[in-house]
């Protein structure tokens, strides 16, 4: 029979669970799962107990200890449930599922009791112990498909609550799986797994006692979802193919005579190969899924995990694989396939291919703005399923599909993107790896997240398109800038020819035409330099400028348009640091401007002083003033200009980045129907703000005395 070590290893197993058993009942049996415990380890006590008296005593004899044996398995399956009993209550588990779960533990256990209870009382053999295993088997199987059950649909805060019941359980099938399954294969119970079967047992109470006392009061919240069917069903295939898998190694052993053992690691080899490749394999997957959604599930879909899923997809803003791309496999990952294409609306109202995923396009890929296809799709938000339109077209109103659908092989579904109402581009999904029967949660589906990948998809192309227009108006700000000074030149030559006639004769007005020339030239070199060396305006590149007469020549190139401005006082002598031309031009310009403004009877007069290591210009004027709105929102903006169709725009704005770029500023007064003052403010350069502040704190000492002031 067995060795002493039996003796002592269910005797310990019986002593352990025993005390459990006490502990549950006298402390906690407030909930189910703690009394189904306590039966559980109550039975598994009495189990423990009658296989030492077998053992030394030879009592009680087999049939009695088999049904021990299913009562100690049928108590620990309902402590399984006992766990679930919560999910159930709170419609965690659909019917079909709570159905299937139950009657499978249920006519099992009927089965096998009513075998052993017969065999019991009565003299008939009814199963052999082959059949007997393969009930264990089965048991220890539906145990274990229930803890991957409960552990993986439980919340990840709810796990700390059942994680030592379910190691624990769990132990315990898998143990009495592989021996059973050993016995199966070779004929009989391996002495090692039965002699350690009582420890295993036994160094498990400690783990249903912790979870006891730390977890009396949590309550336990499952759900079930597809993955989770999807993997019990994956185990209890799997459980059920090594099953087969063990017969059929037993009986190619036995009638294999000397080729025995070969046949049988060939026998094995080959079929967890297939084994492998079926897990493995995406065809079968979506098969399962489409049938455990069928018959399972009242929903097609986790809406949870599809709404992750395309979050997830969604979110991610790098470039591999294209957006484009990402959106194809995400429309017909929702239907089982991995091929598609994508149509967009381009520029000239037709729909250009973006891209394609494991399809062969035609050459000709553009749908026109006008074909039958996109009209259908503008007045119904339809999905267009060719397989239908092929076999009734009729059905579809002999709707005429573009070539560049019709003659892509593998074709299935045509899915309209909308942005907001309007049609922006087409999906086209290859053939499912598997049939698949469509209803309207499938079209639900696919319409939600083909409106949420056409906004990702005109958001992308709207980024696109905004760096672009950045680009030309990068090209075009300093086309204008070019233009406004162009045409400042344009004006003074124009200008010039106009009295040329009249003066042609007057040595003045021929000094005053060389100096306008020699101006005009240096104002279009300074233009074409600024074009080949855009980036040679820093600071590095400004030299000292007399501000004092640089106004004194803009003052003395005014004098021909009324009114002809005036410097008033005896101005100091200032010096900055700037470019000679572009500051002449953006002051000529604030000048011209009070010119335009101010009718030919009114005043402009220009101040300079110096304050505070800065000396500030004022430009004031008597003409027609602005509002404050107007200086606020519209006088420094670019584009914006009241001279209508003859002005750019841009001169002022353009003065006022120079003068910031120098250090300095620009503020404006103004009043409407009095006029206006812009006072500019530019730093002094450095050696001249060391001589203001020597003026103006030079020591008394240093004063001239009354008689060298008189001298």
């Amino acid at each position: 029979m067995f060795s002493n070590m039996d003796v002592l290893s269910y005797s310990l197993a019986a002593v352990t669970f025993g005390l459990l058993a006490i502990l549950v009942a006298t402390r906690y049996l407030r909930r189910g799962v703690d009394r189904a415990l306590a039966l559980a380890s109550t039975v598994t006590a009495i189990w423990a107990l009658a296989l030492v008296s077998q053992s030394i005593w030879g009592y009680p004899g087999f049939n009695l200890r088999y049904l021990i044996e299913l009562l100690r398995d049928a108590s620990w399956i309902y402590l399984l449930f006992a766990l679930l009993k919560d999910g159930l209550r709170q419609d965690k588990l659909t019917g079909k599922v709570k159905h299937v779960l139950g009657a499978s533990a249920g006519i099992l256990l009927f089965v096998l009791l009513g075998i052993g209870l017969t065999e019991n009382f009565t003299e008939l053999d009814l199963a052999s112990g082959k059949i007997k295993l393969l009930g264990q088997i089965g048991l220890s199987l539906l145990g274990l498909s229930l803890v991957e059950q409960i552990w993986r649909n439980s919340p990840s805060f709810g796990r700390s609550s059942i994680k030592y019941i379910c190691i624990g359980t769990g132990t315990i099938f898998v143990f009495d799986f592989f021996m059973y399954a050993d016995a199966l294969l070779f004929g009989h119970i391996a002495d090692p797994f039965w002699n350690a079967r009582g420890f295993v047992n036994a160094l498990l109470t400690p783990l249903f006692a912790v979870n006891v006392i730390n977890t009396r009061k949590q309550p336990v919240d499952f759900q079930l979802s597809r993955s989770a069917v999807f993997h019990a069903g994956t185990l209890l295939f799997a459980g059920g193919y090594l099953l087969f898998l063990a017969l059929g190694g037993y009986y190619v052993r036995v009638l294999g005579g000397d080729w025995g053992d070969a046949l049988q690691v060939l026998f094995f080899t080959i079929s967890l190969v297939f084994l492998t490749t079926l897990l493995l394999s995406r065809r079968i997957r979506s098969k399962l899924m489409v049938l455990i959604s069928q018959n399972f599930f009242d929903y097609k879909y986790d809406y949870r995990e599809e709404w992750l899923k395309m979050t997830r997809e969604l979110a991610d803003l790098s470039d591999e694989p294209p957006l484009p791309q990402r959106v194809i496999r995400m429309l017909a990952g929702l239907v089982e396939s991995n091929a598609g294409a994508i149509w967009v609306i381009g520029e000239q109202g037709a729909y250009i291919l973006k891209s394609a995923v494991n399809l062969s396009t035609p050459k000709y890929t553009m749908i026109d703005g006008d074909s039958e296809l996109v009209c259908f799709f503008q007045d119904r938000e339809w999905i267009l399923d060719l397989h239908e339109y092929k076999a009734d077209p009729v059905s579809y109103n002999l709707l005429e599909i573009p070539d560049a659908i019709a003659k892509t092989p593998d074709g299935w579904l045509i899915i309209p993107l909308y942005l907001g109402n309007e049609l922006y581009g087409m999906a086209l999904v290859g053939n499912p790896y598997t049939r698949l029967e469509l209803n309207w949660e499938n079209f639900d589906l696919i319409k939600v997240v083909a409106r949420q990948a056409c906004n990702l998809l005109a958001q992308a192309d709207a980024q696109h398109r905004l760096s672009r227009a950045m680009q030309f108006e990068a090209v075009s700000k300093a086309s204008a800038f070019m233009v406004h000074d162009l045409k400042t030149v344009i004006a003074q030559l124009s200008l010039l020819v106009k009295n040329a006639p009249k003066h042609r004769n007057n040595p003045a007005f021929i000094d005053d035409m060389i100096n306008t020339t020699e101006h005009a030239v240096r104002k279009m070199t300074n233009v074409v330099q600024h074009i080949r060396r855009p980036t040679t305006n820093d600071d590095n590149e400004y030299k000292p400028v007399n501000l004092t007469e640089l106004i004194n020549d803009l003052v003395a190139l005014h004098q021909h348009q009324p009114p002809v401005p005036q410097l008033e006082g005896t101005p100091p002598d200032a010096t900055v640091k700037a470019d000679s031309e572009q500051l002449r031009s953006v002051l000529g310009h604030l000048i011209q401007n009070a010119q335009d403004a101010t009718p030919p009877d009114g005043e402009i007069t220009l101040t300079l002083k110096i304050a505070k290591g800065n000396v500030v210009l004022f430009i004031q004027d008597t003409g027609c003033g602005m509002t404050e709105g107007f200086i606020n929102s519209h006088l420094f903006k670019p584009f914006e200009s009241t001279k209508g169709l003859t002005g750019m725009g841009i001169g002022a704005y353009q003065a006022r980045e120079y003068i910031q770029k120098l250090g300095g500023s620009i503020d404006v007064t103004s009043e409407p129907g009095l006029g206006s003052c812009f006072s500019i403010r530019i730093p002094l350069a450095v050696g001249e703000v060391t001589k203001s502040l020597e003026r103006r704190f030079r020591p008394i000492s240093d004063a001239p005395t009354s008689e060298e002031s008189a001298n």
